[in-house]
């Protein structure tokens, strides 16, 4: 894993907006709806060439396919694996039960999403099936990220064991730990082609934040942190044998627009993550929630074999961050870790988290990594002087 030895590195959380075509494709392939294979692919390399170029572009040194190839980032898992079928009822935000409002609001603004709420739930034993089609995703990727040598280094990202447990529920297992263990086993297969492929792995776990007023509301924050050391153990398992170094970690308190009232402290969270054998955390710090909490870094320091890849661009707002406003962010992740080698850019999540859910219009995306980009640099003149490359 690349770090910031001569200036501060960019990258970003995983998804970008997908176009209308594809989108409507990847919800009627989920759907169970027939669809030409053959137009598919020829869309995938469409909107994949696109969004490597846009990053490209942007100036993104560490970059991905945008997860054009997948539904969401975590609800395209039950089309590879068996075992899952009916319909999870997952319980929704205390926010959302708090602010009815807010859901008369979704769905105007959405009407037409892929499986969130609705995904399948696990009624057997799961078993993963076919890694063709991850294979078929990373070899798309890099033949086109290849095209114009568009990035210093690739990575793709897979969701951990926890959030797919609390998005696709238990029907089958005796507990809760023993479908997690079963979820560790079975995803460690797309963990481990990700790195033989030579790709940085990210793995998205926003169950290690977001789930503290979801699937976990009913526990303590004490109870929630223990929780999350048990996530994070199944991680582990998953990545096991892969060198932290080629593997980061996402965590984030949900990726929509709403009060966040009930978001759980970073500082109650920070020892469950470090407890992850990865070489990277990423971590929201522009929600305007949680853009005091690099104080939680000195509670409790990252430990020395890990970098922080903190959020300096929010994702749920139009509103494109001045450089000078990012370089900022930036500067105080620094501090706050001790070391400019340590620290590389990137957003708070991902744009285009579910296809059809895009809270950022495509534009301004652009405009948002461009100004990620641009405040990087300048916080790289000031911190290894006008020199800096």
């Amino acid at each position: 894993m690349k770090t910031s030895n001569e200036r501060i590195l960019v990258t970003h959380v995983g998804s970008l907006p997908r176009n209308e075509k594809l989108s409507d494709m990847l919800v009627r392939q989920e759907a169970g709806e027939a669809f030409d294979a053959a137009e598919m692919a020829a869309e995938m390399d469409k909107a994949v060439r696109h969004v490597v170029g846009k990053q490209a572009e942007a100036g993104i040194d560490i970059g991905n396919d945008g997860e054009q190839q997948r539904v969401g980032f975590q609800t395209y898992v039950p089309q590879r694996m068996s075992g899952f079928g009916g319909v999870s009822k997952r319980r929704r935000g205390r926010e959302f039960e708090e602010f009815p409002e807010m859901m008369d609001y979704l769905k105007h603004r959405f009407p037409q999403v892929s499986k969130q709420q609705n995904a399948p739930e696990a009624q057997g034993e799961i078993r993963y099936l076919d890694i063709k089609p991850l294979q078929n995703e990373i070899a798309r990727f890099k033949r086109i990220a290849a095209e114009g040598n568009a990035f210093a280094e690739l990575f793709m990202t897979a969701p951990s064991p926890g959030i797919i447990s609390s998005t696709m529920l238990n029907a089958h297992y005796d507990s809760h730990d023993a479908y997690l263990d079963a979820l560790a086993r079975e995803m460690r297969n797309e963990y481990q082609e990700i790195h033989k492929q030579g790709l940085i792995l990210q793995i998205d776990a926003p169950d290690l934040a977001m789930d503290r007023s979801m699937f976990h509301r009913d526990l303590s924050d004490a109870e929630f942190a223990r929780q999350c050391e048990k996530q994070v153990a199944a991680i582990n398992k998953g990545i096991e044998g892969i060198p932290r170094e080629r593997v980061r970690l996402h965590v984030c308190y949900g990726n929509w627009e709403g009060p966040h009232i009930h978001d759980i402290a970073l500082e109650k969270i920070l020892p469950a993550l470090y407890t992850a054998n990865v070489g990277a955390l990423s971590i929201e710090f522009s929600n305007p929630r949680h853009a005091h909490e690099y104080a939680a870094l000195k509670t409790h320091p990252l430990p020395a074999h890990m970098l922080l890849l903190p959020g300096v661009v929010e994702t749920t707002s139009n509103f494109v961050e001045h450089p000078e406003v990012v370089a900022r962010r930036i500067e105080d992740a620094v501090k706050a870790v001790g070391d400019r080698e340590r620290v590389i850019a990137s957003t708070d999540c991902g744009f285009g988290t579910f296809t059809n859910r895009e809270w950022v219009v495509e534009p301004v995306v652009w405009l948002k990594l461009k100004s990620l980009r641009d405040g990087a640099d300048i916080a790289s003149r000031k911190l290894w002087g006008k020199s800096a490359a």
